[in-house]
């Protein structure tokens, strides 16, 4: 049986250290499906659809990585997907505490799921989406960060 995992994020956006967490995730599941969750909260800096290509593109040479978008519960959709596991990055103890509640809750909405922790190498841990969108919104290059380019924006 296909073991499938499922790599929750917003992904706003997909870094270096989501990249690397894929790569190193596919040493361990024969399918890692990247999926790119739209957070009715959470205002997008980078456009949903962008960011599902660029990350498509990332792994373009890689037929057992795919990528979608998704607007329900983690859970439910890597149901859907056939992922009996979530793959997540942690960089720190403040992540752990986040995503050891999280792992606890898709439990109890599928039994079946397990979710897998994988430490994030340590030339990565600093790089954050958050600070990305920052540096990219005032015009810094963060072409170091993404294993892809992005425009400079058009409006500071």
């Amino acid at each position: 049986m296909k073991k499938i995992a499922l790599f929750p994020g917003s992904f706003d956006p997909f870094t270096k250290g989501h990249e690397d967490i894929v790569l190193r995730g596919l040493n361990i599941f024969d399918e890692v499906v990247i999926g790119i969750g739209k957070n009715a909260n959470k205002k997008r800096y980078f456009p949903l659809e962008t960011m599902k290509e660029l990350i498509e593109g990332t792994f373009s040479n890689r037929e057992n990585v795919k990528v979608i978008t998704y607007e329900d519960l983690t859970a439910r959709i890597a149901r859907e997907v056939g992922a009996k596991f979530l793959l997540r990055g942690l960089r720190n103890t403040t992540d752990f505490e986040y995503e050891n509640g999280i792992s606890q809750v898709n439990r109890y909405v599928y039994e079946e799921i397990e979710t897998v922790f994988l430490i994030t190498s340590p030339q990565l841990a600093p790089i954050s989406s958050s600070i990305i969108r920052d540096l990219h919104r005032y015009g810094q290059n963060v072409d170091d960060f993404l294993p892809y380019n992005l425009p400079k924006p058009s409006i500071v």
